[in-house]
This record gives C-alpha cells, sequence and structure tokens, in this order.
C-alpha cells in the first residue's frame, strides 16, 4: 500500500508537489496548482528505487521539517515542508515499506562559526561540537580554490533561469579558514620545532603540507571538481587569455571545459556560452576568440561575463579528437571534424561552435576610416575599441560590454568641451530601451563620425546628430553676418551729398581758436583782471584778535 503525502519542496525547489512511497521505492511530482497549471512542463517527476536508498534523517528544514535520504549513486536528496506530526507515520512507512530506519538528527544553534569539517559519503558537514552545523552536497559544489595560504574558496552551482526568483537571494561562495600543516600519510605523530612530524626519535622525517591544500584536495576528489565523466575530447596547453588575465591549460568535454591554471581552475559547461565572437585586433597581428557566458564566471567578487582568449594570426594549430569513429558518427558528425590543421583561432572557435551548438559572429561591412572594423574609444576610464556589427556593437577591454541594434532607442553624436582636442574628437552614447541607461563611448576620432552616422541609419536605428546641427547653426549666422554686411555697405554707396553744405564758407563769427580774433575782446578780459585786482590792494588784511591770559 502505498504512502503520499502533499505540500512537499524537493531538493530546496520552489514547486511543491506529492510523494509516495511504495516497496519499489518513492516518487516526487510537482503538483499542477503549484505552478498554476504549468508545473507539468517545468518539473519532472522524480523516482528513486528502493535499492538505491541506504540511510534517512529527520531534521529541520527551511519550510518545516525535512527527510534527508542518503543514496548510492544520487547523492542526497531533501524533501521539505513536512509537520512535526508526521515523524510518526514517515518512520513507520519508511520501515514497512522500504525497511529503512528514520534517524532524527539535530543541529547545533549556537551560531559558532568554528568547528571540525566531515567528509561523508555525499556531503560536507560542518559540526560545531558533536552536532552538525550545516550540510553542503557534493552535488551542490562547482569548484574549489586555495586562497591564500589557509583559505579556500567553494563555489556553489547557480540555479537554472526557470528556478530564479527575482530579486531573490542566492547563495553562491563560502570560505573555510583551514589553519596548519597536515602530514601527507596521514600517521600520528608529534611536530618538531622546525616543522616536520616525527614517529619517534631516530626516524626519518615526515613531510609536511598545508591543511588548507589537504582540505581542498578531498573535496575535490569527492565532488568530482576537476573529473568530467569520460574522457576529455581534445586538450589545449598554455593558452593566453585577457579575461581573466593568465596562461590555462584547457580540456575539453562532451559537456563542459575546463581551464586549469596557476591558481585557480574553472569548470564552465557548454550550456552557458550564449555567443562566440571571432574578432581581429588593431594591431593586425592577432585575434580574439571571446565567449560570452550566462551566468557569468565567478572568481571571488569578481564575475567575467566574458571569456577573451589571443592567438597570433599566423599561429597553425593541428590537433586530432581523442573518441573513436563510432562515437565520432553517433555524436559529433556534421558538428566537428575528426581532425583539425588550421590557424589556432579558427581551430579553437569551430570546437566551441560544435560542442555549444552556437553560431559564430564575425566583424561585418563597417569600414572605419582607418580601414579597420572597430574605432578607438574609451567607456568611462577603460580605454578599448568598439566593433561595430551587423547588429550589434561590442566594446571589447577588460570590461566588455554587448549592445544588441534591437535594445538601442537613440544614438547621439555630440562635441563636449570648446577645447582645441574636443574638435578633434567626440563622443557618442548610446541610449537604450526602457530603463536600461546608456553608455557614453568618448575620444572617438573626427574622421570616424560620417561612416558611423551612415552605417546605423542604413540599419534603422534611430540617429540623432547635434555635431551637424551645430554646424548648420554655425553656418546660418555666418550667413546673416554677410548679409548685414552687404546691405551695410550697398546703403552707403547709394547716400548722396550735401548742396546746400560749403566747406569754403568761413564763419561770420570768430572763434576764440581764430587768429583773426578780434583784440577788444582780449582787452575786455584784461581790463576786468586790472579793476579787479586794484580794488583788491586798498584793502587792508583783518587784524588778528589778541590773546588774553587768564
Amino acid at each position: 500500500m502505498a504512502t503520499q503525502y502533499d505540500a512537499i519542496y524537493f531538493n530546496q525547489s520552489r514547486l511543491y508537489g506529492q510523494i509516495r512511497m511504495s516497496e519499489s521505492g518513492l516518487g516526487w511530482k510537482a503538483t499542477e496548482k503549484a505552478q498554476g497549471g504549468s508545473a507539468a512542463k517545468v518539473s519532472e517527476p522524480f523516482l528513486l528505487p528502493a535499492k538505491e536508498l541506504l540511510s534517512a534523517q529527520w531534521s529541520r528544514g527551511a519550510k518545516g521539517y525535512m527527510l534527508r535520504i542518503q543514496t548510492k549513486t544520487s547523492g542526497v536528496v531533501q524533501l521539505d515542508g513536512f509537520d512535526a506530526e508526521s515523524f510518526n507515520s514517515l518512520k513507520n512507512a519508511l520501515s514497512n515499506t522500504l525497511d529503512l530506519n528514520l534517524e532524527a538528527r539535530e543541529h547545533s544553534m549556537r551560531g559558532w562559526n568554528w568547528g571540525s569539517t566531515d567528509f561523508e559519503r555525499n556531503e560536507l558537514v560542518f559540526n560545531v561540537g558533536s552536532r552538525p552545523d550545516f550540510e553542503i552536497p557534493y552535488s551542490a559544489v562547482l569548484n574549489s580554490n586555495v586562497v591564500g595560504k589557509s583559505e579556500v574558496a567553494i563555489e556553489f552551482k547557480l540555479q537554472s533561469a526557470s528556478e530564479r526568483t527575482t530579486g531573490g537571494d542566492e547563495v553562491v561562495e563560502m570560505q573555510f579558514y583551514v589553519p596548519g600543516t597536515v602530514s601527507k600519510d596521514d600517521s600520528d605523530g608529534v611536530k618538531s620545532e622546525d616543522g616536520v612530524k616525527k614517529e619517534e626519535e631516530g626516524e626519518e622525517p615526515v613531510e609536511e603540507q598545508s591543511a588548507a591544500v589537504v582540505f581542498h584536495e578531498q573535496l575535490r576528489a569527492r565532488a568530482d571538481i576537476g573529473m568530467t565523466s569520460g574522457s576529455e575530447i581534445v586538450a589545449f596547453a598554455d593558452i593566453l587569455f585577457l579575461t581573466p588575465r593568465g596562461r590555462y591549460d584547457m580540456d575539453m568535454y562532451e559537456d563542459s571545459f575546463r581551464l586549469r591554471g596557476k591558481s585557480y581552475d574553472y569548470k564552465i559547461g557548454y550550456n552557458t556560452i550564449q555567443r562566440i565572437f571571432v574578432l581581429p585586433k588593431p594591431d593586425d597581428t592577432h585575434n580574439l576568440v571571446i565567449l560570452q557566458l550566462d551566468p557569468p564566471l565567478r572568481q571571488g567578487q569578481t564575475r567575467y561575463p566574458f571569456l577573451i582568449m589571443q592567438f597570433l594570426r599566423d599561429e597553425d594549430l593541428e590537433t586530432t579528437l581523442n573518441v573513436d569513429d563510432e562515437e565520432f558518427n553517433s555524436k559529433y558528425n556534421g558538428r566537428l571534424e575528426k581532425s583539425y590543421d588550421a590557424a589556432a583561432y579558427q581551430v579553437i572557435s569551430n570546437l566551441f561552435k560544435g560542442l555549444a551548438n552556437r553560431k559564430i559572429t564575425f566583424t561585418g561591412s563597417f569600414i572605419s576610416a582607418q580601414n579597420r572594423p572597430s574605432v578607438n574609444c574609451s567607456l568611462k576610464a577603460s580605454e578599448g575599441n568598439l566593433y561595430i556589427l551587423e547588429k550589434a556593437v561590442v566594446f571589447v577591454s577588460k570590461s566588455p560590454v554587448y549592445i544588441p541594434f534591437s535594445e538601442i532607442a537613440t544614438i547621439q553624436f555630440s562635441r563636449v568641451g570648446g577645447t582645441v582636442s574636443s574638435s578633434r574628437t567626440f563622443d557618442m552614447t548610446i541610449t537604450l530601451r526602457g530603463t536600461a541607461g546608456d553608455h557614453q563611448f568618448s575620444n572617438i576620432y573626427r574622421e570616424e563620425q560620417q561612416g558611423l552616422d551612415t552605417f546605423f541609419r542604413s540599419k534603422n536605428v534611430k540617429v540623432k546628430n547635434e555635431i551637424v546641427e551645430e554646424q548648420k547653426i554655425f553656418e546660418a549666422a555666418l550667413e546673416d553676418v554677410d548679409s548685414d554686411i552687404e546691405m551695410a555697405e550697398g546703403s552707403q554707396d547709394e547716400e548722396s551729398e550735401d548742396e546746400d553744405f560749403d566747406d569754403d564758407e568761413e564763419s561770420d563769427v570768430a572763434e576764440e581758436f581764430d587768429s583773426n580774433a578780434d583784440s577788444d575782446s582780449e582787452g575786455e578780459f584784461d581790463d576786468d583782471e586790472g579793476s579787479d585786482a586794484s580794488n583788491g590792494s586798498n584793502k587792508a588784511p583783518p587784524s588778528k584778535k589778541p590773546k588774553t591770559k587768564r
């Protein structure tokens, strides 16, 4: 007889459904009500045979109480959403139908961040005291790297686009501090003063290594980090990456590829590759192979939505796929070639094209004034090259930007500032649709303006050219000034002379500066001055008052 429970969440999913248990095993299926009638299209039923079951644990969960089932090959199965009263009935159902004992497991509630780790069959358990604090399933671990001397960073797999919650939070990375050293042979002994462990006096010293490195290697081995199902299809050594910067060995498998560097290793699925670009560098020596990723590659707090590889144009590469003829014909025929002998950038890009099932985007018909498919410019503080493609623009720098024409509202050309350099360059502002903001590309040479304007208009992109408008206003102002000057010159030519004006006729009245002025007038002024002087000479000066002593 089957036992059924409703409103149960499977592996922390946003969908709830029903769980049924019988002698053959257990199964879970999302209900149609969970997604408005479309749950059957979103989530597939999960079936677990009875022979796969190892143990069952009962503990507190995010949505009530959780049933954790350890399996042989399917990792840890988490079923959350049970009530506290369901423990007895669930224990009897597991015991009677599946012959499985349900163990109650209490977690530590101290909130400490210092404890010990235990690598169990399907998960990493962090213990505080004698109780587990939290568990990390190996299936949730995407990558692991040693940071510094005593820290290990664990990167988690991101949820798929259908499972993501808008505005929700998601744990993407966790760091463990693992101090000290341990011996490679895991033997017990006493550490000497020079940091070397010895079993007893007289025996040879045991080599020590960092405890963080040992923790990292154990996690990689159990979580299959660095290992992929099946053998590698092809491998390349010492590939130069501009983003993230460094040289990496690249191993390509059926579903993913790995980058192995000196400090970091990455595992990247082909399903995260959105676009592939092959673009020439302006130096006429190198070509770039660019992969756009979603979700982006993470390295600590830094995200890399683009991987940029650089190859010499005249560098040839010869390789043969590590697959037999039967496997090649059944899986890769029509997508890949059995062997390659061509330029390195062509071989790498064609391999990604076949394995990721994505088209390669090349340069378009745009040619700049420098006879190149790109123009030099700056985006904020980053200098780079803006490639004008047939359906998009790509700014290639340390932080590349991809802008399709379908998301562009307007493109505006403008000249900023009044300096000499502003007359040689201009700015191009790309405004995106909606509330996505804009991107201002500055310091573009003036010779590129006409070609960019013509190309964008041919692609039916709305363009506003302030430079041309300013030039028209300036020319109109010059025409107005010229017309005013012509009118002024014409009015002077049309003026007639005054017939009544005679410049030879002398004035009847003598001016004071005239040499023929009447001398009597001068005498009058002299008599007046003399009379004033004679009158003033008869008057005595006023007497001073005598001073009196007190």
